[in-house]
């Protein structure tokens, strides 16, 4: 955590910002069928990955939470189901804006679409859950569970297009489709995003592990008095 949250690590993603937006805005070439709009594209892949990257985090953290019961384990589960929502949130934004002038529509039922909303929704019920139970180590377990659970969805908003006829466009990253610019932007801003979410979601298991802290030294502070 302390390696991610160092200025150091804070210069390289801003750095790697910077030259993503360079890249996106003045580098790349205009793409010929959808023009503009199509530079989305490097936004919305890398926050869809990290959103995915994310989940699986939560999966993780929350199989080793109910195997070891140590709560570091949790803050970073509970950080990156935090984290995870908000970028889930720009996939399906940036998604629909480039929906709009491309398909007509700003959603559509179609199955990645709705298996993407569905993964919205299980780990907004996980924050949910997390928010409002009444012991904190049952809403962890609770948490855990769902976080467990909810990250089969993963796999089925991945593989969508593969599986189902689908709208949404196929595998074009690594079928020759991208010209080598193209590729460069977006495996920059790949790594931009995904060292942003890392960032982000270690800050935010800082800031839980910090309030616990607090909260301990409150209740013992308590029991002194008593």
């Amino acid at each position: 955590m302390n390696l991610i949250l160092n200025r150091g690590f804070v210069t390289l993603v801003t750095a790697l910002m910077i030259a993503s937006l360079a890249l996106v805005f003045a580098y790349v070439p205009t793409e010929k069928d959808m023009g503009v709009i199509q530079r989305i594209f490097y936004f919305h892949v890398p926050v869809a990955w990290s959103s995915f990257l994310a989940f699986f985090l939560v999966f993780i953290f929350s199989i080793l939470y109910l195997w070891k019961r140590n709560e570091r384990y949790d803050f970073w589960a509970y950080a990156c189901a935090e984290v995870g929502v908000v970028f889930t949130t720009l996939m399906l934004i940036t998604g629909s804006i480039w929906a709009r002038p491309v398909w007509g529509v700003w959603w559509t039922w179609d199955t990645r679409l709705t298996t993407a909303l569905i993964l919205w929704l299980i780990y907004v019920a996980y924050m949910m859950v997390r928010a409002f139970a009444s012991d904190e180590t049952r809403g962890a377990r609770f948490g855990a569970v769902i976080g467990i659970a909810g990250f089969v969805d993963v796999p089925i908003v991945a593989l969508a297009i593969q599986l189902w006829r689908t709208q949404h466009p196929g595998p074009t990253i690594f079928s020759g489709g991208l010209e080598p610019a193209m590729v460069l932007t977006l495996v920059v801003c790949l790594v931009t995003f995904t060292l942003l979410f890392l960032y982000l979601a270690a800050f935010t298991a800082r800031l839980r592990q910090m309030r616990r802290a607090v909260q301990d030294v409150i209740q013992n502070s308590d029991m002194d008095k008593e």
